[in-house]
C-alpha cells in the first residue's frame, strides 16, 4: 500500500487499507470523492489521491472518513505533520473512532512527540480493545519512545493473541522480544512470521541480524531493535 516496501507498521495490513471501491450508490459529491481517491490510494497513486480529497474536504470539512483517507496516504507519503493534521480533524468529528487516534499516534511517532504517541494509541485500544491493530501500534509506540519494552512486548502478545494468523505481529512480536535481550524467543517468533510470509525482506534482515548474518546497525547495536524503513 505504502511506497516504501520496508515499512514496519500496521497500516500495510489488509485491515487498516481504505475498503475496496465496489458498485454503491453515492449520496454526495464527497462520498464519489473519496471512493474515487481510495481507488488511486490502492493503485499508488498517491499524489492524485491527495489533490483528489484536498478540495472536497475543503468543501465539506465534517467528512470523516476523508479526513481518515487523506492521514493515511499522507503517512504513506512521508507527510507526517499533514497526516497529524488530517488525523485530528477526524477526531475532533468522533473521538471515539480508533482509526484516527491510531493514525496520529504513528505521525507522531514519526515526528518523535513519543510520550503524544503513546497516548494516543492507547486511546485507541480503549476504543477498540478487541481490535490487534491498535495493540501493535502501541508496541510500535513503546518500542519508538525507548521505554516500556516489557509493555511492548506485551502489547505484541495480546495482537497475536487478537488475530494469530496475521505474521506482521510475529514479526513486532520477535523485535520486542530482541529489544529484551531474549534472542532464542526473538527467532522464534520470527520464525513463525517468515513461515507465514516466507518472502517478507523485514523480517527476513531482522533474522539474519539476531543469527550474526547481516550487522545491526549502530543505534540496534545501542537499543537492541530498529524500526526499518522509518525515521523514527
Amino acid at each position: 500500500m505504502t511506497a516504501n516496501p520496508l515499512r514496519a507498521d500496521p497500516d500495510q495490513l489488509d485491515a487498516d487499507r481504505p475498503p475496496a471501491v465496489g458498485p454503491r450508490a453515492f449520496t454526495s459529491r464527497t462520498e464519489v470523492a473519496v471512493a474515487q481517491a481510495a481507488t488511486l490510494f490502492e493503485q499508488l497513486e498517491l499524489e492524485q489521491a491527495v489533490a483528489l480529497l484536498q478540495p472536497a474536504l475543503s468543501a465539506d470539512p465534517a467528512a470523516r472518513e476523508g479526513w481518515i483517507l487523506l492521514a493515511r496516504i499522507q503517512l504513506a507519503l512521508d507527510d507526517a505533520a499533514a497526516a497529524l493534521d488530517a488525523a485530528d480533524r477526524a477526531i475532533q468529528l468522533d473521538p471515539g473512532d480508533p482509526r484516527p487516534l491510531a493514525l496520529s499516534s504513528r505521525a507522531l511517532t514519526v515526528l518523535r512527540r513519543h510520550e503524544e504517541a503513546v497516548t494516543l494509541a492507547y486511546r485507541a485500544v480503549i476504543a477498540d480493545p478487541r481490535n490487534a491493530l491498535w495493540h501493535d501500534r502501541v508496541a510500535w509506540a513503546l518500542l519508538s519512545a525507548d521505554r516500556q519494552v516489557a509493555d511492548a512486548e506485551q502489547a505484541a502478545r495480546t495482537a497475536i493473541g487478537l488475530d494469530p494468523t496475521e505474521a506482521h505481529y510475529y514479526y513486532t512480536h520477535g523485535v520486542t522480544l530482541d529489544a529484551l535481550g531474549h534472542l532464542d524467543q526473538a527467532r522464534q517468533a520470527l520464525l513463525i512470521s517468515l513461515r507465514m510470509e516466507p518472502e517478507n525482506p523485514v523480517a527476513q534482515h531482522r533474522l539474519a541480524m539476531l543469527n550474526g548474518e547481516a550487522e545491526r546497525p549502530a543505534e540496534s547495536k545501542k537499543r537492541g531493535w530498529r524500526l526499518f524503513g522509518r525515521k523514527s
